[in-house]
């Protein structure tokens, strides 16, 4: 069974729309490195082939568009070659942020519906889009935390850019955002209901699509804007929005300080004790990522913000806390993980900074980005 699903799209206008569909629904469309060279295979086809106007990205099944990476053969791998650098690990993440970025910089709109699960890698695939729908269905995070990684697949960049403290509290806590989270937030653009996809699909083929990219995002923006003011479903409250300043509040300071509010937090607000108990339960190492990421990605390029996560998620694999933090949660499931520096304190500068180090000491191989 093929894992990607590609057709094409006729419209009135003569162009077609490019169409991929992740089609993995037992493992929620997670995607492995077969799916990630299809993909990039046949976008790369699209963007250089002028019939096609627009590209549409979406999951199989109503359950999730993608919940994440294949960590499970990264983790299985690894087991291979303890505390080293596994071949296998560098070329998943070298070819997934290589396909983020491909979206990212992709020219012609690229449609992304974001209907139920979108997380990790398939939320790095969402931001590179140019218009991201997301639904009442819709559960989006960067749960990270939870297997001893950090928010990767650009999340330096896009993060780093959120209201306030809001980027390093969704790296540390791993929330789920919902559809008006997603609009708060900027990792929608759009919200439709889940039952609107006919009606997008319709209104997709019947633009007047040309050959400027930028009047075609236009027209799409346009289109969708139309769809959401006349769709029966609505976003709703957004919780981030309502306690931005309080999340700001938890986030201020350094690491050792904001563990320590989040360690005495009390409060009504049962998200929010959620979202307490899955950072103090996380790995020590992925808040320290998480911190140092909030800081340094404000100042880099996207370009620059892929190249720097290879290399961590490279470290994390061969002597952080991902092995671990995947065998407890998704190998054996036993949901307790022994950390490398225990639960409940920040790990030594010196862990970190080997977590941080370069292992590219010539050439990187995102060079060229």
């Amino acid at each position: 069974m093929e894992q990607v699903l590609f057709n094409t799209l006729e419209t009135a206008s003569g162009k077609q729309i490019g169409v991929a569909t992740l089609n993995a629904q037992k493992s929620l469309n997670a995607l492995n490195l077969p799916m990630v060279r299809a993909l990039t295979k046949q976008l790369q086809r699209w963007q250089q082939d002028g019939h096609i106007a627009a590209i549409m990205l979406e999951g199989c099944g109503d359950k999730a568009f993608c919940a994440g990476g294949d960590v499970r053969a990264l983790y299985q791998a690894q087991q291979q070659n303890p505390g080293g650098f596994t071949p296998e690990a560098r070329v998943f993440f070298e070819e997934e942020y290589r396909l983020d970025y491909l979206l990212h910089t992709f020219g012609k709109p690229v449609l992304l519906w974001g209907d139920g699960i979108v997380m990790g890698g398939g939320l790095g695939l969402m931001m590179g889009a140019s218009h991201r729908i997301v639904t009442e269905r819709s559960r989006i995070a960067m749960p990270e935390v939870t297997i001893g990684l950090y928010p990767d697949v650009g999340g330096s960049y896009f993060l780093g850019r959120l209201p306030g403290k809001m980027g390093l509290f969704l790296g540390l806590t791993a929330y789920n955002l919902n559809g008006a989270d997603a609009r708060y937030c900027g990792f929608a653009n759009h919200f439709l209901g889940s039952a609107d996809k006919a009606r997008l699909l319709d209104a997709m083929t019947i633009l007047n699509w040309g050959d400027n990219h930028t009047l075609n995002h236009q027209k799409l923006h346009d289109a969708l804007t139309m769809l959401e003011a006349n769709s029966s479903e609505h976003p709703g409250h957004s919780q981030l929005k309502s306690h931005q300043s309080l999340i700001d509040e938890l986030m201020s300071g350094e690491l050792a300080q904001i563990l320590e509010k989040m360690q005495g937090l009390s409060s009504e607000h049962s998200w929010l004790l959620k979202t307490r108990d899955t950072m103090l339960n996380g790995s020590p190492l992925s808040w320290a990522l998480a911190w140092e990421q909030a800081s340094l990605g404000r100042s880099l390029s996207l370009a620059d913000c892929f190249r720097m996560e290879l290399g961590w998620s490279l470290n994390c694999c061969a002597f952080g806390d991902f092995c671990e933090g995947v065998r407890a949660l998704l190998v054996d499931k036993d949901r307790s993980p022994q950390w490398r520096y225990g639960k409940g304190s920040v790990p030594p500068q010196e862990a970190v900074n080997a977590l941080l180090a370069d292992p590219f000491p010539e050439e990187h191989p995102l060079a060229d980005l």
